[in-house]
């Protein structure tokens, strides 16, 4: 070849692939393939994203202080050491670019989240994955994979496929067991659903140690994924270093206008948690009760086994018949597990049933 060559790793990641959203001759759908909030986003929200349409031939606030302040007010935080971000997935891209290279190496779980791989190999380091014990972050596993080649470890808490998610002292202990220059990314987009009393999302640990960053997105409990928006929050070193990273004008204007507006309606984000709460727990039963196997999940979606991967993918097939879209996670190393998005009342059971035909035919 003789035009231009990308770095080194660039041509050997498999571009990321969402989930999908429409099933051919369906022409309606219950999507349940991407983690989306069940009830939507905030009718608050909304207004405020068309009242910012009069303002679209400006540019956005670059610093999205006003963003900063009210995520600061919501979460008792400094907003001096919030970055936002087209997503959380900006901010993940920027803290590997920032601190992570050629010969670098980036650790995570080895069913974290598939973006913390590809992200390595965009600026040519190489992911190190560490085993799980029970579809679950090994902690012990984690550390004997550092080496001194390591530069970033993701954590995804909880962690998306699986559902499942690491004690605060757990993390405690994984962030105890790093080298003061290894910089420990906590992504904690599921916190908002999380209500046990032994997690903590990453704000302590961020507040106080120089080598730690908490990520959040607005994509899930709040229903903005569409405008793609999230937040970070770390030490002011991190912080500033991101900020010469990202461009001048990441997030839109419309975006921050619905963050700000969805932080201030609690009731409709309480809704979202009390319909997780409701509706995660009674889906899990039920397909237990029809022998599949419901993996424990304090997000908002359940990893469910199959016991094969041909039978998972029947079923994904027999799903999309009844106009039901889950997600296939054979890229996670789960082909024979369905993520199933807790989606409303008329969804969950929706899938319920589906499922039990498709139990009772095989």
């Amino acid at each position: 070849m003789t035009g231009p060559q990308p770095r080194p790793g660039i041509m050997s990641i498999a571009p990321y692939v969402g989930g999908k959203d429409t099933v051919e001759g369906k022409a309606t759908v219950m999507k349940l393939s991407s983690n989306e909030g069940a009830l939507g986003p905030s009718p608050k929200a909304m207004a405020a994203y068309t009242k910012a349409a009069s303002e679209l031939h400006r540019y956005p606030d670059g610093g999205s202080e006003k963003l900063r302040a009210a995520i600061g007010r919501h979460y008792g935080l400094d907003p001096a050491r919030i970055v936002c971000g087209a997503g959380s997935d900006e901010l993940l891209n920027l803290l590997v670019r920032a601190y992570c290279g050629q010969g670098d190496e980036l650790l995570y779980s080895a069913h974290g989240f598939l973006m913390y791989p590809l992200n390595a190999k965009g600026v040519g380091a190489t992911p190190v994955a560490a085993p799980e014990t029970d579809y679950r972050t090994d902690v012990d596993a984690m550390l004997a994979k550092v080496s001194d080649k390591t530069k970033v470890v993701c954590l995804a808490n909880p962690n998306n496929p699986t559902g499942s998610y690491i004690t605060k002292d757990e993390v405690r202990r994984l962030h105890d067991g790093l080298p003061r220059h290894v910089l420990l990314v906590i992504d904690a987009a599921y916190a908002e659903y999380v209500s046990r009393n032994d997690y903590e999302a990453g704000v302590e640990l961020a507040g106080k140690a120089e080598n730690v960053v908490m990520c959040r997105t607005f994509s899930k409990i709040y229903g903005l994924g569409g405008l793609r928006l999230g937040w970070m929050y770390g030490p002011a070193a991190v912080v500033d270093v991101i900020n010469r990273l990202r461009q001048p004008f990441n997030v839109n204007s419309a975006a921050q206008a619905a963050g700000i507006a969805a932080l201030a309606d609690v009731a409709h984000a309480d809704a979202s948690r009390t319909n997780n709460d409701i509706w995660l727990p009674w889906l899990s039963a039920e397909l237990a009760r029809l022998g599949l196997q419901p993996r424990p999940s304090v997000g908002n979606f359940l990893l469910v086994g199959f016991g094969a991967q041909a039978r998972a993918e029947a079923a994904n097939a027999h799903m999309m018949q009844d106009g039901l879209i889950p997600r296939m996670v054979h890229a996670y190393g789960l082909g024979d597990h369905l993520r199933i998005t807790i989606g409303t009342e008329a969804e969950v059971k929706a899938v319920r049933d589906s499922l039990a035909r498709f139990v009772a035919a095989t």
